[in-house]
């Protein structure tokens, strides 16, 4: 039937009810929806006669009566007696759920007949039992009615069930596997040992045995270990009768007491060939000691911090934390840092906070970082270490600072001249400079880089006569008050007064007015240059002189058979080298450089002096004919010449080359005039 068959609904007070004739049955629909419909009267709406509805939804929830007897579950119902069962065997269990699953009543089981009195049953187990012994049963075969009837709120009977319970009396496998202890059956186990046990190890704590009192095929059985997997096993497998039953760690990991103090396993033994299956439980319990089996462990390998510098001393700067699950005074953390820049700070050593010694004063201009390691320490020594790295984030704590705050700079017309001020500040942008102009005098001559400091006139200024004129008009000084402002935050300034000398110069040529031009407001770096050029050269004239000095040495060797050869002293001229001094009566002037080296007028006619060349010695007179054998040989020694010569007023192009060819005909005539005398003395002997 259709929903609208079980409900009516009054149409003027809109009451739902239920049709005369039909019920609700919570078994078969718990819950019902009926849409109500809503109409009016009806009437004129826009020249048309309309009836305007509304529906609702009504859901009805059916409430469970007790109107349905129990049922039993699992029908039809067979039991075995054996012979050698004992007055109180559990036959079987029978199990019925109330009917009404809404509203359940409590269920009571009784037996109505077939027992003949030898049959028991727990009426709220449903448990049936022997209540003789076997050798007492008439029967082979047994047909109890047992009775399931539900008790209300007031234990009144109410609806009832009854079913059959076939129970055969055989005379098979009439002994189920027992586990015993050192004292008689047992059904648990308990034994308390230390984590970790190593792979293999036998649990001897356990004395456990199993028997199976029946032959043969009934007795054999299986035994097998329920609880986490693969951390223990049992051996043996395949039990026939009687065994010792030994228990092995299989995965030692498992057995750990972080993961519980407790591990519980069932211990089953199972028969194999018999249709009755008759098995047996014990309850297996480990009670685990706690080992210092774990180091503390940081929750993270390093930790990085920033403290602004000039913070007061015990400032926080970060707090570590390790954790360590063993228990008690093993899973206590202790603290330390060391390391480089570790003095600084400090830790508590339970809470692992880290913070600045009392006595510390971050500056980020002075170090910026530091870096240390943190150890957590259980109370045996077990350990581990992780990394802090600390940024000392820079404030703006200090102001750009210029070198002098009265200046003198000289500018040549088209070129720009700096000022620089330094902000001793650590980062961008606290030491960032900004320059600006505040005054000047003349006003609206003067330009400057806002980045780099550099001070240019202003484009329509191009000669000395416009500043002249500038100056005679004004009566101006032609100088300025610069500022250098930083950009942090709050920022700071400073000011310079610059007295500018404007000049013009002819631009020189070449690279070396390049490197003056550079160099006209760094007179140091300059000088360094010109000195690190000039003992450059002197370290390779010395290094030839003393190449020279070993080859005339070695040449020097008095050999045998020569006579020596006397000569008069002989004048030599040296070389005079003079180093060009510039004096500058103006900055400017440094820029115009004459020629240092230029001859005095009245010697700019006379001619540059040749060097002269070498003279060779005369060769040695022949020995006398009257020479004594004993008389010890004496050798003529190796003759070196040298070119000398004056260094002229004036400098000439070509100088240095002539220099090179001087050494080189040095060279040669010394060649010569040794292999003279060889032949000569070859000749003679």
């Amino acid at each position: 039937s259709s929903i609208f068959a079980k409900f009516t609904i009054d149409g003027h007070s809109g009451i739902l009810r239920v049709k005369p004739g039909e019920t609700l049955d919570y078994e078969t629909t718990p819950t019902h929806f009926v849409t109500v419909v809503a109409k009016d009267g009806g009437g004129k709406y826009k020249g048309k006669h309309q009836v305007l509805t509304s529906t609702a939804t009504v859901t009805v929830n059916v409430l469970d009566a007790q109107d349905m007897p129990p049922s039993f579950v699992g029908t039809p119902y067979f039991g075995y007696i054996y012979e050698v069962s004992v007055p109180g065997s559990e036959i079987y269990t029978v199990s019925a759920k109330d009917g009404d699953q809404g509203n359940p009543n409590l269920i009571y089981y009784s037996i109505v007949n077939g027992s003949d009195g030898v049959f028991d049953i727990n009426s709220t187990s449903g448990c049936i039992s022997l209540s003789t012994h076997p050798s007492m049963l008439k029967n082979e075969l047994y047909e109890i009615k047992v009775k399931a009837s539900e008790v209300g709120p007031n234990s009144q009977p109410l609806d009832y069930d009854i079913t059959t319970v076939t129970v055969r009396v055989v005379d098979l496998n009439n002994h189920p596997p027992t586990f015993y202890g050192e004292n008689g059956p047992q059904s648990k186990f308990e034994v308390t040992m230390y984590e970790h046990p190593p792979a293999g190890e036998i649990l001897r704590g356990f004395k456990i045995t199993v028997n199976d009192s029946d032959q043969g095929a009934n007795a054999k059985f299986k035994l097998r270990l329920v609880g986490p997997s693969r951390v223990l096993r049992v051996v043996p497998q395949t039990v026939l009768n009687e065994a010792q039953v030994t228990i092995i760690v299989e995965d030692a990991s498992g057995i750990d007491y972080e993961k519980g103090p407790t591990l519980s396993f069932k211990l089953l033994a199972v028969e194999i060939d018999t249709p009755e299956r008759f098995s047996a439980t014990a309850d297996i319990l480990i009670n685990l000691l706690d080992t210092n089996d774990n180091v503390p462990i940081f929750t993270s390998e390093y930790y990085i911090a920033r403290v602004p510098e000039n913070s007061p001393g015990g400032s926080s700067v970060v707090a570590v934390t390790a954790n360590d699950p063993d228990s008690g005074s093993w899973g206590e953390v202790k603290y330390t840092i060391y390391g480089s820049g570790s003095d600084l700070f400090a830790i508590h050593p339970s809470t692992g906070l880290i913070i600045t010694q009392p006595w510390t004063s971050l500056d980020a201009e002075m170090r910026s970082k530091y870096n240390f390691y943190v150890k957590a320490e259980d109370s045996e020594g077990k350990y581990s270490i992780a990394e802090v790295f600390v940024s000392v984030l820079d404030m703006n704590d200090h102001p750009p600072e210029f070198d002098e705050e009265f200046q003198e700079k000289t500018m040549i017309i088209g070129t720009a001249v700096k000022v620089q001020a330094v902000d001793d500040d650590a980062e961008s942008p606290n030491n960032v400079i900004e320059y600006s102009i505040m005054t000047a005098d003349p006003d609206n001559a003067f330009d400057i880089n806002a980045d780099t400091g550099e001070i240019q006139l202003k484009p329509f200024i191009k000669s000395m006569e416009i500043v002249q004129n500038i100056t005679k008009q004004k009566d101006c000084k032609w100088s300025l008050v610069v500022q250098a402002r930083d950009r942090g935050s709050p920022s700071f300034s400073t000011t310079a007064v610059i007295n500018i000398d404007i000049t013009e110069a002819t631009p020189l040529k070449g690279p070396m007015a390049a490197f003056l031009m550079k160099s006209r407001d760094n007179p140091l770096r300059a000088l360094g240059i010109v000195t690190f050029i000039i003992l450059v050269l002197v370290g390779v004239t010395v290094l030839i002189s003393t190449v020279m000095y070993m080859r005339n040495s070695k040449s020097n060797r008095i050999m045998p058979v020569r006579r020596i050869i006397k000569r008069g002293p002989r004048d030599q001229q040296t070389w005079k080298f003079k180093i060009p001094v510039i004096k500058l009566s103006t900055p400017a002037e440094k820029f115009l450089i004459s020629d240092p080296v230029s001859s005095p007028p009245q010697e700019t006619s006379s001619p540059r002096l040749k060097p002269i060349p070498p003279i060779a010695p005369c060769l040695p007179p022949p020995p006398p004919s009257n020479i004594r054998a004993n008389e010890r040989p004496r050798a003529v020694p190796t003759i070196s010449g040298a070119l000398t010569s004056k260094s002229s007023k004036k400098a000439k192009p070509g100088r240095r080359k002539e220099g090179n060819i001087s050494s080189a005909l040095v060279s040669e005539l010394k060649m010569k005039l040794e292999q003279k005398i060889n032949e000569n003395n070859q000749g003679y002997y």
